[in-house]
Order: structure tokens, then C-alpha cells, then sequence
């Protein structure tokens, strides 16, 4: 066996490889998520069901400080994390929702996180029933409705 074969990669080829592994998730699915929330939003919005939307989860959303369209936030969070920031960057350059808004919103988006795409790459390749499937895909959302609650108070107190 050579020297060569057991020696430690470069510092550099390291760099070199993570940044194309990073660069191939952007660019295959951080930017589409990002860019297809945008598009619905923009959809939505110039067909005046965002509007629609917002008026009817008003009273819920409320409840957490909320504007009705915020509800979109969370739904585009559920499906996919970059979806959700995008949806939430998207309400925000319209004036829909504002930064006090964005603090509020931000943990459930994670908490909540991509479940619609872990569902079918995660859960069910490893053979989770369909009766504990639905108690996993629960909880996450119940925990961000939390959230919502809980950083209402932390923006009140502040």
C-alpha cells in the first residue's frame, strides 16, 4: 500500500466538493421551491384569491398577531422550506406582511419544515403504517401553531 492512498484529502479539494454538493441542492431544490412560491403567490395575488384567503383566516390568524394571509406562510412551509420563505419573502415585498410578522412566522416554517417532501423520501421508503404516519405528520404542525402562539407573547413583550 502506497504513502499516497492513506493521506488526507487537501483542504482545498474538500472546499472544491462541498461547494458543488451545495451548488447542485440550490440549483435542484432550494431555488425551484423559492421561485415556485413566488410565482403562486404572484398567481394568487393578481387573481385576487390571496385576498380571499386572507379575509377568511383573518379571525384565526389573529389570534397569533396575524394577517389572514399569513395562513399561505404556513401551508407553503408544510410543503417544502424554501417554499414557505419564499412565500413569506414574496407577502413581505408586497407589504402583505412586515417584519414584526416575519419573527413571528419564521420557527413554525422550520418546525414544520418540508413534511409534504419528507413524507414520501423519508417515511415511507423506511416503512413507517399508515396509522403512525399520521401521528408523525401531526405533530410538527401542532408544535408550529405553538410556536405562533409563543412569539406572539416574545413580540407583545417587546
Amino acid at each position: 500500500m502506497s504513502a499516497h492512498a492513506n493521506s488526507k484529502p487537501m483542504i482545498t479539494d474538500v472546499f472544491v466538493k462541498g461547494a458543488n454538493q451545495g451548488w447542485g441542492i440550490a440549483t435542484s431544490s432550494t431555488i425551484p421551491n423559492v421561485l415556485m412560491a413566488f410565482v403562486i403567490i404572484k398567481i394568487l395575488n393578481h387573481s385576487g384569491l390571496l385576498a380571499m384567503i386572507g379575509e377568511a383566516l383573518d379571525p384565526i390568524m389573529g389570534l397569533f398577531g396575524l394577517p389572514g394571509v399569513a395562513a399561505t406562510v404556513l401551508l407553503g412551509g408544510w410543503m417544502s422550506m424554501g417554499g414557505g420563505v419564499g412565500v413569506a419573502v414574496a407577502l413581505f415585498g408586497s407589504g402583505a406582511i412586515d417584519g414584526t410578522h416575519l419573527a413571528i412566522l419564521a420557527p413554525s416554517i422550520y418546525l414544520m419544515g418540508s413534511q409534504v417532501q419528507y413524507m414520501g423520501r423519508c417515511l415511507g421508503v423506511i416503512g413507517i403504517g399508515g396509522k403512525d404516519m399520521l401521528q408523525i405528520m401531526a405533530i410538527p404542525p401542532v408544535i408550529a401553531i405553538a410556536s405562533l402562539w409563543v412569539m406572539n407573547l416574545f413580540v407583545l413583550g417587546s
